[in-house]
């Protein structure tokens, strides 16, 4: 898009030396400037040389207005719950057949803390609380906005975002058999076990090179780009670096048993983290029956 300019009618005076007279010469003349969004004509007075070109905009530039940020947040299946990483072991089904299991437990808590609503917060949602601890391990924020509610003090606070959450009330306590059955699938989310900085053959499975024939190449990376085209190195190549600690989530693992008596529910499969870490514990996501496609 172009905005036109038009210079018309500037008149202007030249005298020539040699022969000492003066000419007036009109000039019409089409200035072209390129602009990036909105058309926009300018119009240009009257000009010579000792007085400036005085450019007015006949209509005004249109500003792009932004919309309002919205709550980026994964909405869950159903509720949620969390609790304690114990360990694995082995499951000998009614059948003789053998599973291995992780074995998840419960401390005190998970405990409605706040329920959010459109109206309040923008998104409907139920921030629940786990693992009691002392008052002087929390803040004193933490400690208003727990009494609030009437709720003990605790350690973890999360939010599970629902798409409805009637029926839940603040300093309600949730039971695992009311949310979950044994041939379930949850999907399961911790923090993965710290490795340190690794190299590649550790990190990303890579082959190591020869050990004999004069190899000097053994555990090293190699080659990661050629120097003259194109002269750098691609954003994302797999390289040496810190391994471990992130946050990771394991969908559709099957709840094998649940244990009323010792509070633990049995999951099959490995969960992440090591023993004693949180763990979050929500329905599995399968979208169009639990979850809109949208």
């Amino acid at each position: 898009m172009s905005v036109a300019c038009r210079i018309s009618s500037i008149p202007t005076t030249v005298t020539s030396q040699s022969h000492h007279r003066s000419t007036t010469l009109t000039t019409a003349a089409t200035l072209h400037l390129p602009v990036h969004k909105t058309p926009t004509s300018l119009r240009c007075s009257n000009s010579s040389f000792l007085n400036p070109i005085r450019i007015s905009l006949a209509t005004p530039i249109q500003t792009r207005t932004r919309k309002p940020t919205s709550i980026q947040m994964s909405m869950e299946a159903g509720m949620g719950i969390m609790g304690t990483k114990l360990g694995m072991m082995t499951y000998f089904e009614a059948t003789g057949k053998v599973v291995p299991v992780t074995v998840i437990g419960f401390r005190e808590g998970n405990v409605v803390t706040q329920v959010k609503t459109e109206d309040t917060d923008g998104y409907n949602a139920v921030q629940v609380g786990y693992r009691r601890v002392r008052d002087k391990k929390l803040t004193k924020p933490e400690l208003g906005h727990l009494e609030k509610s009437g709720v003990i003090p605790l350690r973890h606070l999360q939010e599970f975002r629902l798409q409805s959450v009637e029926g839940f009330e603040p300093n309600q306590k949730l039971v695992l058999e009311e949310l979950f059955n044994e041939g379930d699938l949850v999907d399961v989310s911790g923090t993965t076990i710290g490795k340190g900085f690794q190299g590649g053959i550790k990190r990303h499975n890579f082959k190591r090179g020869l050990m004999t024939h004069g190899s000097k190449s053994h555990r090293a990376l190699g080659s990661i780009g050629a120097g003259t085209t194109p002269g750098r190195v691609y954003k994302g190549k797999k390289m040496p670096g810190q391994m471990g600690g992130t946050k990771t989530k394991i969908r559709k693992l099957k709840i094998v048993k649940i244990d009323s008596d010792l509070r633990v529910v049995m999951i099959k499969g490995a969960v992440p983290g090591k023993p004693g870490n949180l763990i979050r514990i929500t329905p599995a996501k399968i979208v169009g029956k639990n979850i809109p496609k949208n």
